[in-house]
Order: C-alpha cells, then structure tokens, then sequence
C-alpha cells in the first residue's frame, strides 16, 4: 500500500481503515475518542494521487465514486482527515511547505472583472430551484447569526439581517449600496424595515433576475433596484456600503481597489460594513478542491491581509466583531435541508453532483468546527465621528428591531 507510511505518520487521532484496489486491507489506529471510518480505494491510481495531492485527491475520488466509505460516513471521514491536520505539528518542515505554499498564492490574486463574471457563474449561475432546496425562504447564501442554539435557517438569517442592520445606523431615505448582493434578500429586508433605497450590484444573472422579480413582487421595486455590475463599474454617492460574502470573491490583489471604490462612494459621514470569512490562523493557500469545483477564484483573507490595505486608505475601523461557530451552524443546517430534498436535487444533476456538494458542505462545515477559518464584520467610516462612542448602540437597535418584528408578527395574528 503506497500510502501506509504516510497514514502511519498522520492518523493520531480516531482510527482509520483502508481497503486497497487489491482488496488489503489495513488499519491506522490514533487515539479511541476519534471517528472510526473504513474506505475501500477502487483503483491503484488514487493511492498515488493521494501520496501527492491528497487535498484535491480525496474529494475527486469520493466526486468520482473511486473512493466509498465501508463503514462510518462521509461526515465521519472528513471529520477525522481534517482533525488530524489540526493536530499535526506545524513546525519545521510542514510550516516550510505550508509556507511556500502560501507564496504561490499570488498566482491567483489577480481577479479582473472578465474573470471575475466567469468565476461568480460558475457558481451563482446554476439552476434556481437547487438554492430553494437546502437555502432559507429568502435565499440567504451566507452566515447565518444564532443568538440561540435552537435558532431554525429562517430564525438564524433574519437574526443576521439584524445584526448587520443594528451596525449600520440607519435613517429613511438613505441611499445605501449592497455590493455583492445576493438573490437581495438583506437589501429587501433594510428597504421595507428602515425605509431606504437600496441599489444592489451582483456578477450573477441569474440573481439580478431573481433579485428584480422578487422586489417587485413585494411592492419594493422602487426602493431596491439590482443591477449585473461589478463593484469598481459603481458610480454614485452613497450613505451606507454594505457588503456580505463578496470580500472572498475580490482577490487580495484587489484589496487595496476595493478599499479605495469604498472611499469613493462613501458620503462623508457614511458607515460601511463588510461580512466575510477569514483565516485565524494568518494567510494560507487556498484549498485546492474548492477552487476548482465550487468557488473558481476564491481566495479567503485573513485579517492581517485586509487590514494592511484598509489602513492606506485612510479610512477609520470603527468596529471589528469575529463570528466563531456561526457558520458551522449554518453549514449543518443547510446540509440536512440537502439531505432531505437529495432525491430531487439528483433528479436536477445526477449523483456525482450530490457527492460533490455533500462534500462541499460538510468540508465547509468542518473548516469552521475543527480548521482555522471564520467570520470577522469590519465596521468602516471616513469621519471618527460617524458611529457612537460605545457600541451599545448595536445590541440596543438589534433588540429593537426583534421587539417590533415580534409586535408585528402577534398583529397580524390578530
């Protein structure tokens, strides 16, 4: 078996078993509190992908159905590889390939619109009815925020449509600008609870189709209007940026773009808020299974890569929150919504498409629950005087807005 030596290595944590092309079979044992999962490899060929390339290797394998799980699951397998690379010793020579690694990262930093309309189609293009069937009521495509552990998909969103909404201090009749904006559930959410108008800009047809059909169905077509735009085509002036899940898309190339497009935009008493996932554990090279088959392009930042080129922009960090396990949550959620709506989803594509999106969620999920990645919200002005002094402002407009939903939903009850 090609990789024994390398599993004898790696697995110090659950135990692993491995059936070979030949039918051997042998056994990686770490400690017994870990997952226990037995996969059969169909064809000798993976053992040397995996040698080389386990990242990209194991999801094509499993895609392809030339790797199966014997015993334990999917989520079980994932939870063992990736719990192992956490527990691995990052010192010496692991630290210097990871390093190295993160160099080349600048081969794909560069993200010109051409490119970037290609990449956000690959994924935001495909059928409609997909989303419906493991997304919330109003399509929401991002973090969810769980001020309860028993918070369902639609509780956890319109919590984070507050919690967005609590930070950005808004007033009727403000122009307000939702870069990367999704099937536009939270510019319908600020226009019919705060009374503004909401431009929004997405590099998806099939969102801005959506997004357009689904404001004028709610009467909100004259306050929200979405438009197949890249951010740097923006023009205008406006009182409000926000911005949910599209720092990934940008490219660290781009960074310093994107911050000066901000400056520009921004009335001078303006407040931005930008939503996005982010590495704990500094910059670090894109996974490359992800890269290829789910998000072309992406690229997750960590702080110490965003923060640099905010600060040359001499715009103020007025606020900085990290969302921890909040999307962990989310990721669960979405993927039992999946599970039970599979059959139809493989009726869209086929089985391959559902092992790959399987994968995809679950690998997402445990990014969260055991890797380094998170959420982090950067609140954002030109004048230090924008926001209050103390942020109790934020929890206090948060509570507001649920008190008067609440009121909202018991009248209508009447």
């Amino acid at each position: 078996m090609l990789i024994e030596g390398l599993l004898d290595r790696f697995v110090s944590w659950g135990t692993l078993t491995v059936i070979d092309a030949g039918g051997a079979r042998r056994t990686f044992a770490g400690s017994a509190d870990g997952p226990k999962v037995t996969i059969r490899l169909h064809d000798r060929a993976i053992e040397w992908r995996l040698l080389f390339d386990a990242e990209l290797a194991v999801g094509e394998a499993y895609t392809d159905g030339r790797l199966t799980i014997e015993e334990g699951d999917l989520y079980g397998l994932l939870e063992l590889l990736m719990g192992n690379v956490a527990r691995a010793d990052r010192r010496g020579w692991v630290r210097l390939v990871q390093g190295g690694l993160n160099l080349l990262r600048f081969a794909y930093d560069r993200n010109p619109i051409g490119r970037a309309k290609r990449n956000i189609a690959h994924h935001y293009d495909l059928s409609g009815e997909l989303y419906e069937l493991f997304l919330d009521s109003e399509r929401e495509y991002t973090c969810a925020y769980f001020p309860h552990p028993d918070c369902d998909i639609e509780e956890a969103q319109r919590a984070k449509e507050r919690h967005i909404a609590a930070k950005l201090l808004l007033e009727p009749g403000m122009k307000v600008l939702d870069m990367g904006c999704g099937w536009g559930a939270l510019a319908r959410y600020l226009a019919r609870t705060f009374g503004v108008d909401v431009t929004g800009v997405t590099l998806s047809k099939e969102q801005v189709a959506y997004a357009n059909e689904r404001a004028r169905r709610e009467g909100l077509a004259d306050r929200c209007r979405f438009f197949y735009q890249d951010y740097r085509e923006v023009q205008g002036r406006f009182d409000r940026i926000v911005s949910v899940g599209m720092l990934e898309h940008v490219g660290r190339a781009h960074y310093r773009e994107l911050f000066a497009k901000i400056r520009e935009l921004l009335e001078p008493h303006g407040v931005v808020l930008i939503h996005s996932m982010g590495h704990m554990g500094g910059p670090h090279f894109p996974n490359p299974w992800i890269r290829k088959y789910i998000f072309p392009g992406g690229y997750i930042p960590a702080l110490s890569e965003v923060l640099p080129p905010l600060e040359r922009s001499g715009l103020w960090l007025t606020d900085c929150e990290i969302l921890r396990l909040h999307y962990a949550e989310t990721l669960r959620l979405w993927r039992e919504k999946f599970n039970r709506n599979r059959a139809r989803i493989r009726e869209i594509y086929d089985e391959r498409f559902c092992r790959m999106w399987e994968f995809y969620l679950i690998g997402s999920e445990l990014s969260f629950r055991v890797g380094d990645i998170m959420v982090f919200h950067l609140q954002i002005a030109k004048d230090r005087k924008a926001v209050p002094l103390v942020r109790d402002y934020m929890v206090d407009r948060e509570r507001e807005l649920l008190a008067a939903e609440r009121a909202a939903r018991l009248r209508a009850a009447e």
